[in-house]
């Protein structure tokens, strides 16, 4: 039976979209009977309102000045990207500006090893997440670079980007869904007149990271202007920072490590992590093996058992297998008591780990790009244009070593002769027989961040295409002149995500028990020969002759061949399809006692779709409801479905008089995947006196699931921290207190629907008549989100099992394959709401001096009040991540920059500062140091939970050179973190910073030169 709501939203939707596209329909036959000329004043708005820093608002369809528009907006010119942009990269330049907090961007996304969004450059705005960020190319959507629809910045065609604009306002009801937290457009000049040539490269102050970058754009009239081409080539690289050596800056050799007091106990009223503490280091592996334990077999009670011993625990190997031993600090944790291990060491042997060393701070970058367009006026106010551009972007990337725990190597009858297969051929030639001689000796376990093998490397190539189709023009209606355009758009992006020296499970075991061969043995080996366990035992059934013995004891004793054996390359190709049709009809079809009312009408189809292929010996196996991987990540699933959605909106504004203007819109949409849903906007201005303008807007605004979503099958490997101690674990296993490696399935869900925001931007435009030049806006922002998509990650599922929650302890299973490892499943689901709040301030004054020279002082700052998200979970309390520095998730409180600039005909100069506030390292955490409440998994107590901020300094010089005529060719001279002040440290393994909000890589020197022909 028809649903009877849903039928009426279907008709009413038809109804509005019917009405578009009749009027749309008459709009040639008006132009030719009217037979005015195009409104030159409304034309050239935009583009002189632009000179004059004020700009066509983004965030509504309606031409409005964005001073008198209801929705804030923030503006990148031309001038302000070519003297601000700290990298030739234009998302680095925008991500600093404070609306945007959390984005995704090569530094912090180096370990998305199998999501497949390594190295792209994305946006978020008020860090509610990239997909909730809508970015658009002259008000048109563009297709994604990953599954989730995410736009990579790196595809628009930088060196035709007139200017950026920012708007912070829920924008579904004028462009859709995903305009959640904002809209970024990016303009392009169109109407490019002349060449324009850039050339620039760089280099860190240590030397590394060169890069360099070129593009060339062009463009000229034709047939007596009524023609214009267009054409943009760019092409860029970076050398990478991901060696050994230039990875190692002094910043990441401090210690500073969070680490568990190892007196601390449930019962304990002092806090139970410790920040203040230096020269802290992992003490669970080294980089050619240490000893962390062994086992012996006995009978208890008449019954076989392993016995966990300490007696080789300590020793390491090192340069070409030498056997040292490693000295444990003053402070451990784990205490060493008994059988444990300890983790995590202060002093001693501290700095032999190395993986947070061997971690790369800079992808190796290749990107190339084209892009043209032709547009020609068939008759007045009437345009045809096309565009097509084509971008080709490959990142290689160290994504960390290839550490490995649990390492079990058998060391049963070691002291027999001759040496039996059933003790480790290299653990027998680096101990000896006497320190092997334990009665009941059965393995030894070893722990290693593989300096032997080449560190797990990220490739990711994109090819991403777009092609647009369209007319636009101008007529005269209602006696007023009328702006359409109806246009046609398909975009391909074609993904191959790679993974590089990844452990390939059985294989890398097989090489790891290497044995003599005993005489007579069924491969037909030399006796006496090291060679794999499989190919000498008494069965042939397992038997591999490609494989290869493995030395894992030691630094510069591995061999290639089984180095090769060992690891392997998994892969995934997908691709993404838009198709999108749309018109659009913008009037003026009465006035009142106010003035003008302006309207804007039009309706838009969009269809969405991915397919994708994944070698089999890449894929994972499925059976019984479990789920076995081959390799240690990149577990590739092939992802395959689509979804389509017809929408038509409605704009209008209505001036009121005394000042006040309202701005009203509707958008009816209907998904094929999650039905239909209404967005809307009311929002108004008021200018009660020439100097102060007041704004207001309220919104109901939606993020549809995206192909991610409803489709993919992805998954990642690892390790939680286990809340139920050494010995235990979820659903009666019995697990390690620390670093548990795990294995994350996530599925896609048909059932979801859309997120629904209800946003309110409040704000006032100061613009002082008795101070000319000068600016000043506040706008106080809410949204609330509702119905969210949202998944739980491991150490949330395993803290919520830890707590008495049954439904997370069944999405935890032990590995089948390994008794030390838990398999994860999730989907997204509905389930959670979020409320952001805050308030972002924007300051600029100009001083013109003389008639050419000027100073600009301008300041942008965003002070957020809360980042609250509630997963409705009961004994989950919400916690606000605001004024946390701790990572990508948190939200500094306050993001700010400040730029003052001087400008003449010959020379530019530009100073730049930015940073972000000090805050909390965990936002629930808990500082205390003495009558501390109990300390949980959702509020730890900390002795110390305080991190610093982060304020760095840019420079800019342009020297601008008149060759005569028309021409005039600059050179500049940039520098970055002109105080090469460090990140911001956490206390982490690993690499010891905040990658988001941080300059990993210091100062850093750009010079080039860009050349204009008019």
């Amino acid at each position: 039976m028809t649903n009877p709501r849903r039928q009426s939203d279907l008709a009413s939707f038809s109804s509005m979209a019917a009405l578009a596209l009749a009027t749309l329909a008459a709009l040639p036959a008006a132009a030719q009977t009217t037979g005015s000329e195009p409104t030159v004043a409304q034309e050239e708005t935009p583009r002189a309102a632009a000179e004059d820093g004020e700009v066509v608002v983004t965030g509504t369809r309606i031409l409005r000045d964005g001073f008198q528009a209801p929705t804030p907006l923030t503006v990148l010119t031309r001038d302000d990207i070519d003297n601000g942009s700290p990298s030739n990269n234009i998302a680095d330049f925008v991500n600093q500006l404070p609306q945007l907090a959390g984005s995704t961007k090569p530094a912090n996304s180096r370990l998305n090893l199998s999501s497949g969004q390594a190295g792209i450059n994305a946006l978020n705005l008020r860090n509610l997440g990239e997909t909730r960020t809508l970015v658009l190319v002259d008000g048109r959507r563009s297709v994604g670079s990953a599954v989730n629809g995410v736009v990579d910045i790196n595809t628009i065609p930088q060196a035709l980007i007139e200017r950026v604009e920012v708007s912070t306002g829920g924008a579904s009801s004028a462009y859709g869904s995903d305009a959640v937290a904002g809209v970024v457009n990016f303009v392009l000049n169109k109407k490019f007149e002349g060449l324009r040539v850039t050339a620039d490269s760089g280099i860190t102050t240590y030397g590394d990271g060169s890069n360099y970058s070129g593009s060339i754009a062009g463009g000229t009239s034709f047939a007596s202007g009524r023609g214009h081409v267009l054409f943009n080539a760019e092409i860029a690289h970076r050398d990478g920072i991901f060696e050994v050596d230039a990875v190692d800056r002094k910043w990441n050799h401090t210690g500073y490590v969070r680490i568990q007091d190892p007196t601390w106990t449930a019962a304990s009223t002092t806090p139970q992590y410790i920040t203040t503490r230096r020269q802290i280091g992992a003490s669970n592996s080294t980089p050619g093996g240490l000893i962390t334990g062994s086992v012996n077999r006995v009978l208890i009670n008449g019954v076989p058992t392993n016995v966990t011993t300490t007696g080789l625990r300590g020793n390491y190997f090192g340069q070409n297998g030498q056997v040292l031993q490693y000295q444990y600090g003053a402070l451990t944790f784990p205490a060493i008591t008994g059988t444990t291990a300890p983790s995590l060491t202060q002093g001693g042997s501290w700095q032999v780990n190395d993986s947070g060393r061997r971690i790369g701070l800079d992808p190796e970058d290749d990107r190339w790009g084209v892009f043209g367009r032709l547009s020609y006026e068939i008759g007045d106010g009437i345009e045809l244009f096309a565009e097509g551009s084509y971008n080709r972007q490959r990142v290689y990337f160290n994504a960390g070593p290839n550490l490995q725990t649990g390492i079990q190597l058998a060391a049963q009858n070691c002291n027999v002769t001759p040496v039996p297969i059933t003790c480790n051929a290299y653990l027998y030639n680096a101990l000896g027989a006497a320190a092997l001689s334990t009665p009941n000796l059965s393995t030894v376990t070893v722990a290693t961040t593989s300096a032997d093998l080449p560190f797990r490397a990220v490739e990711n190539e994109r090819k991403v295409q777009r092609y647009l189709v369209g007319a636009e023009g101008q007529f005269e209606a209602f006696g007023k002149p009328a702006r359409w355009d109806v246009y046609a758009q398909y975009g391909r992006a074609e993904l191959h995500e790679e993974l590089q020296n990844i452990q390939n499970t059985a294989r890398l075991a097989a090489a790891t028990n290497a044995v003599f061969a005993p005489a007579g043995n069924t491969g037909g080996y030399a006796a006496g020969s090291i060679q794999c366990a499989i190919n000498v035992d008494a069965s042939t059934t397992n038997d591999d002759p490609a494989c290869r013995p493995l030395n894992r004891l030691g630094v510069g004793v591995a061999d290639p061949a089984a180095v090769a054996y060992a690891l392997g390359n998994p892969y995934r190709d997908e691709t993404v399809e838009q198709y999108v049709a749309g018109v659009n009809l913008a009037v003026t079809p009465f006035a009142t006692w106010a003035g003008d009312v302006s309207v804007s009408v039009g309706a838009e189809y969009r269809k969405e779709k991915i397919r994708g292929t994944v070698p089999a010996e890449f894929q994972p196996i499925v059976a019984n409801n479990l789920v076995t991987t081959r390799w240690s990540v990149g577990n590739y699933v092939p992802t395959a479905g689509q979804y389509d959605v017809k929408e038509a909106y409605l704009e209008t504004v209505i001036p009121l008089g005394l000042g006040l203007e309202f701005n009203g819109a509707v958008r009816a949409t209907d998904y094929s995947s999650s039905g239909y849903v209404t967005t809307w906007k009311a929002g108004a201005t008021w200018a009660p006196i020439e100097d102060i303008r007041l704004r207001v807007t309220r919104s109901r605004d939606i993020r549809a699931p995206n192909l991610a979503d409803l489709y993919q099958v992805a998954q990642n490997s690892d390790s939680v921290t286990n809340p139920f101690g050494a010995g235990s674990g979820p659903n009666g296993g019995s697990y390690a207190a620390t670093g548990v490696g795990y294995t994350g399935t996530t599925l896609g869900n048909l059932a979801l629907v859309p997120e629904r925001a209800d946003s309110w931007n409040i704000g006032a435009v100061f613009s002082p008549t008795f101070l000319p030049g000068f600016n000043f806006s506040a706008d106080y922002f809410r949204i609330e989100m509702k119905d969210a998509i949202g998944t739980f990650s491991a150490q949330q599922i395993i803290n919520r099992c830890f707590e008495g929650a049954a439904d997370f302890c069944a999405q935890i299973q032990q590995d089948p394959n390994n008794a030390t490892r838990l398999l994860f499943t999730t989907r997204p689901y509905n389930f959670t709401t979020q409320l952001v709040r805050g308030v972002d301030l924007d300051a600029s004054y100009r001083l013109q001096l003389g008639a050419e020279d000027s100073f600009l002082l301008r300041g942008v700052a965003s002070r957020y009040i809360d980042n609250t998200i509630n997963t409705g979970i009961t004994g989950v309390v919400p916690v606000d991540t605001v004024g946390a520095n701790g990572g990508q998730a948190s939200t500094p409180t306050w993001i700010f920059r400040g730029s003052l600039t001087y400008d003449s005909p010959s020379f530019s100069a530009t100073v730049v500062g930015r940073g972000i506030s000090a805050g909390k390292y965990v936002a629930s955490g808990i500082e205390c140091t003495s009558g501390c409440p109990v300390s949980t998994t959702q509020f730890p107590t900390y002795d110390n939970n305080h991190v610093s901020g982060l304020f760095y300094a840019d420079l800019n010089f342009t020297q601008k050179i008149n060759s005569g005529g028309s021409s005039q060719a600059e050179m500049f001279f940039n520098v970055t973190n002109l105080f090469n002040r460090w990140p911001l440290l956490v206390p982490e393994t690993g690499l010891a910073a905040n990658s988001t909000y941080s300059d990993m890589l210091g100062r850093q020197f750009r010079v080039g030169i860009r050349f204009n022909l008019r």
